[in-house]
């Protein structure tokens, strides 16, 4: 179940409750007249099923409630109640399944800011996986893709292309394109060091380092683990539970690849250095290719309940029209006559 708080402008109340009401999937509806002051309205308290969040939600902005007043949600670990039993039964689907879009955009939107710990964590985790790769220890790769933070942005490419979101796509965008190039730098800045005080061994070569070899040969089974990781990371992104999210990311070889380039370019290793830039290609684009073919379908699939919903007869309780979205910008817009 999802708990929603909304606070709305007076006038907007009694449609918004009427839709509320009339929706079988929510239960535990509570009315606070007159208390909101910042912005002023009413309160209304409620919880929904997590197949009908997303759902519920869009009919909520219809009544523009988001731009006059505002919409929390918060999810419900654990309910007793047969009233939250049944609305969940009333709603289509398995709750694992169900995906809240709002809540899919807020986590993306919080994990692709080009800021200075994004930076921070990008560096640390390139200069763990340089000490992997020089002293041939799997365990510090391991460590290095757990500290990446890549994927948030890569995440929110995905969302950027299958929502056609501009302001997501540059955001995250710009967060690769400047995380990748200053990690790689410092990591071959730290490398150039370490030769020069001796660390790195003068015979060094990643032949004889055959935990680590795999950073730098890219093959048809580094696309097919990149994908597969990479479906794994959008399904743990989207769905009730994200747990999975630390394995995908242990998974996924974007940061030890990346950080490979600066070694093999401080070595002066050309063969090592292509190699490593084709792995890094090739897992980003498997992983965004995987990302995106699996939030289409559970975008198309959402739609296709979207509009059956369009038809229920609660948007009449709300005064919305039937069969469309009354609002513009929304995938199933339909102008009024005459507007």
């Amino acid at each position: 179940m999802v708990h929603l708080r909304i606070v709305v402008p007076s006038y907007q109340s009694e449609h918004a409750l009427d839709l509320l009401n009339a929706t079988p999937s929510v239960c535990n509806l509570v009315y606070l007249e007159r208390v909101a002051r910042k912005p002023e309205g009413d309160v209304i308290l409620c919880d929904v099923a997590r197949e009908d969040a997303s759902i519920v939600i869009s009919d909520l902005k219809e009544l523009e409630i988001d731009r006059e007043g505002s919409i929390a949600m918060e999810v419900i670990d654990s309910q007793i109640s047969s009233a939250g039993a049944a609305a969940v039964k009333a709603a289509e689907g398995l709750p694992t399944d169900a995906v809240i879009w709002e809540e899919v955009e807020s986590r993306t939107s919080e994990n692709v800011e080009l800021s200075a710990s994004f930076l921070i964590f990008m560096v640390l985790a390139m200069l763990i996986a340089m000490v992997g790769i020089l002293t041939d220890q799997l365990v510090l790769i391991i460590g290095a893709m757990i500290v990446g933070p890549e994927f948030g942005p890569i995440a929110g490419i995905c969302v950027a292309a299958v929502e056609k979101r501009r302001d997501l796509f540059k955001r995250s965008f710009s967060a690769l394109a400047v995380g990748f190039p200053v990690g790689i730098t410092v990591t071959f800045l730290a490398v150039l060091l370490l030769n020069a005080v001796g660390l790195v061994p003068s015979d060094f070569t990643q032949e004889h380092h055959p935990f680590t070899q795999f950073i730098s040969s890219p093959n048809e089974w580094s696309f097919i683990v990149a994908y597969l990781a990479g479906t794994a990371g959008v399904l743990s992104l989207t769905s009730a539970k994200s747990g999975a999210l630390i394995g995908v990311l242990i998974s996924v070889t974007t940061i030890p690849a990346a950080a490979n380039i600066g070694v093999a370019a401080a070595l002066w290793d050309g063969r090592e250095w292509v190699g490593a830039a084709e792995q890094l290609l090739l897992n980003m684009s498997a992983i965004l290719l995987a990302g995106i073919g699996t939030l289409f379908i559970q975008r198309r699939m959402y739609m296709r309940r979207r509009r059956a919903h369009l038809h229920d007869e609660a948007r009449v309780a709300a005064g919305l029209p039937l069969g469309h979205s009354r609002r513009v910008g929304s995938a199933t817009y339909k102008p009024t006559d005459g507007a």
